[in-house]
């Protein structure tokens, strides 16, 4: 059986009828708050600083390092947001890098875009287990401004915590127990936006 082959840039992520999940990294306080509250409040979160949504858990963790990165990233956040939500943020986004193969605008038109935009896409390499890089890529979008407003007020629908889920993956890869700890990961299908 020939083994699939994914897109170069394809939306992948754990989902239901009722919601996309993504996740984010953060410290004791922000994470403690979010959990809290069901949602991202300031302080101590900021609603000022861009901050990065990221439907990949494997991208989060190589992001992270497994948690263990730094303080500030030290608890792993799934958040679950609406479809329209998530269909929203992808409708504002604007490519993080210029593309002239994909993108007619001149650099400078993508300038002015990428600058006025309060939503970034960015496409970067997925990871395995290892956290190697994947030939195929995985979508995080930043947020700032209004986009984060929306985020956090409108489109949140739950706030859970996988740090522990995250941990315990890890240490099934670091014993080489690559398919006891495959079968841990959330289930990430193509999103089908319409």
């Amino acid at each position: 059986m020939k083994k699939y082959e994914y897109p170069e840039r394809q939306i992948r992520a754990f989902f239901t009828k009722d919601f996309i999940r993504v996740y984010q990294a953060y410290s004791d306080a922000i994470a403690d708050s979010a959990l809290e509250n069901g949602t991202f409040v300031s302080p101590p979160f900021s609603m000022t600083r861009m901050t990065w949504i990221k439907p990949s858990f494997l991208w989060m963790m190589y992001r992270s390092g497994w948690g263990m990165k730094d303080p500030g990233q030290k608890r792993i956040l799934a958040v679950d947001l609406t479809h329209e939500g998530f269909k929203q943020l992808l409708d504002q986004g604007v490519l993080s890098h210029h593309d002239i193969k994909k993108n007619s605008s001149n650099i400078e038109e993508w300038k002015t875009k990428i600058k006025n935009s309060n939503v970034v896409i960015q496409w970067d390499p997925e990871r395995d287990l290892l956290l190697n890089k994947l030939n195929h890529r995985t979508i995080q979008i930043g947020l700032r401004a209004k986009s984060v407003e929306d985020y956090c007020e409108k489109w949140i629908i739950k706030v859970s915590e996988v740090t522990e889920l995250a941990s315990s993956i890890k240490k099934l890869v670091d014993l080489s127990k690559i398919d006891e700890a495959n079968s841990l990961l959330p289930l990430e299908r193509e999103l089908i936006l319409n």
